[in-house]
């Protein structure tokens, strides 16, 4: 596998995870509170919603360190080769 796959690969995954972090604190934003009970609040859809937020977060997480990895292999056949 070359380094820059797994370098696109990364970055793809954490434009993506960026995207569903986005879409959940849309969704948690636009949750409608008619009063201040918490009944009022759909909880399963908050509940979702709150879980695909964290999910992205692990995954933007989880590419950044892809990312590191591929940098990090290629200062380290930079070093070799100079």
């Amino acid at each position: 596998m070359e380094i820059n796959s797994v370098l696109n690969t990364g970055i793809q995954g954490f434009q993506q995870a960026t995207e569903r972090a986005n879409q959940a604190a849309q969704d948690i934003a636009g949750q409608q509170v008619t009063d201040s009970k918490v009944d009022s609040v759909n909880s399963k859809d908050l509940t979702t919603s709150i879980v695909e937020l964290k999910q992205a977060e692990i995954g933007a997480k989880a590419n950044a360190k892809v990312i590191q990895t591929a940098s990090d292999v290629v200062g380290s056949l930079l070093d070799v080769t100079a």
